[in-house]
């Protein structure tokens, strides 16, 4: 495949680059379903244990945008290609203009500034093309639920 030029690509920026979900991201999904403190505050539960089927069937399940559960689905990658996490637009109502965000960094890339240019990026994307006109946040600091 030819190589793909990125300087003028809307969903990246000097840090990240957001891409759709693919079946092969199976593995980094079921990796990081280990990590219990993470997943707690993205769940606000204690989830069972993960399997690998359970992690295939998501990815799958949420590839390439394929999703109806008005959810969209991003991979995080840093400009080196990893996967450093995921994030999504979630909760979206169009007829009233409302969303949410939910977000998850690798433990490991967390710190940099990863999610703050993956958050930065979909909120552009979600006021300036899709025309949603309301974030609705929640943020949770350790069990400790923030409100705005």
């Amino acid at each position: 495949m030819q190589n793909i030029d990125y300087s003028n690509y809307y969903w990246q920026d000097d840090e990240v680059r957001l891409r759709a979900i693919q079946a092969e991201d199976w593995e980094s999904c079921y990796i990081s379903a280990f990590d219990t403190p993470a997943r707690r505050l993205l769940q606000t539960a204690i989830e069972l244990p993960p399997t690998i089927s359970e992690a295939k069937k998501f990815a799958e399940e949420n590839a390439d945008f394929s999703s109806t559960n008005r959810r969209i689905m991003f991979t995080i990658e840093n400009l080196n290609c990893e996967s450093i996490g995921g994030i999504n637009l979630n909760s979206i109502d169009e007829r009233n203009g409302t969303f949410s965000i939910g977000i998850v960094i690798d433990k490991e890339h967390r710190g940099k500034g990863y999610g703050t240019s993956a958050m930065k990026i979909l909120l552009k994307y979600a006021f300036l093309e899709r025309r949603l006109n309301k974030f609705n946040d929640r943020v949770l600091e350790g069990m400790k639920v923030l409100r705005r």
